[in-house]
């Protein structure tokens, strides 16, 4: 409806009627040709920690509270992925899973243990799928989690960027970590991939240097750091925080202008969120 009231406006102007017949046969070439793939992310601040599980009484990282947080319209959903003994990359956060060590054991052996909700413990190819299924709004923030094996963490990278190009959904997919090495390994492979590192422990100014995208940070580094603030905006660098569950946090937060709130209280975030929007004092 856009591009034919645009055309009417372009014949009012004068434009002839053979200039639009042509303008028509060149755009149904393009619309003919290979499609990329684009997704347009809700522009508000809410990531969905672990998916939208609280409210809901949903297992963490399950693909229910995935589906929670693409309902929702956050603008990313994070979650956590491990590798197993047999190199089967899941999505779970502790080291262990009813009582067996992860990095020592088969997946066959873990997902005999269903989540609570009566999901099978997820592959992250399970999980991707899932995320990309009527989607267009939530990015999928993918945390890779630090390995006890030197060089198993960077391992794991590699797969996970193989598998979410095997599937089609880089232009899904952020990167965060607590392994500085896990996320120069991603940026070697793919400069263009985002990522955000996650420990506080390395001015924005260092990020850049390394060719890191973000800072997401606790909430208590800015607290302690609030000069990274203005040094992330200086450097181009994404400013993230994280776990922020409480009003008055999550209202500071706002003020300062965050890019992302990561929280197990999305609709709490996003109901405050909009409130300010509707003030006119945030432009989403």
């Amino acid at each position: 409806m856009k591009l034919m009231n645009q055309l009417k406006f372009a014949t009012g102007a004068g434009i002839t009627k053979g200039c639009i017949i042509w303008l028509l046969f060149f755009i149904h070439l393009i619309s003919c040709g290979p499609k990329m793939n684009s997704v347009s992310f809700s522009d508000n601040v809410v990531i969905a920690h672990r998916g939208a599980w609280k409210s809901g009484g949903l297992p963490e990282n399950s693909i229910a509270a995935l589906r929670k947080a693409i309902a929702l319209q956050c603008t990313g959903s994070e979650f956590d992925v491990r590798m197993t003994a047999d190199d089967s990359l899941i999505v779970t956060h502790d080291p262990n899973y009813e009582g067996m060590t992860i990095e020592k054991v088969a997946y066959d052996e873990l997902v005999a243990f269903p989540l609570s909700n009566g999901e099978a413990l997820p592959t992250l190819r399970s999980y991707i799928m899932a995320g990309m299924k009527q989607n267009v709004t939530t990015r999928l923030i993918c945390e890779i989690k630090p390995s006890a094996t030197k060089g198993r963490g960077q391992a794991m990278a590699v797969k996970v960027l193989e598998l979410v190009e095997a599937l089609n959904a880089t232009h899904m997919m952020a990167y965060i970590s607590f392994d500085y090495n896990i996320l120069k390994k991603i940026e070697a492979i793919n400069s263009n991939a985002h990522t955000q590192y996650l420990k506080g422990d390395r001015s924005p100014s260092e990020l850049k240097i390394d060719g890191i995208n973000g800072a997401d940070y606790p909430f208590p580094i800015y607290k302690k750091h609030p000069d990274w603030i203005e040094m992330a905006r200086e450097n181009n660098i994404s400013l993230n925080v994280w776990t922020v569950n409480d009003s008055s946090d999550i209202n500071w937060c706002l003020e300062k202008g965050f890019d992302y709130i990561t929280t197990n209280e999305p609709e709490l975030v996003l109901k405050q969120y909009i409130s300010k929007v509707q003030k006119g004092i945030l432009i989403p």
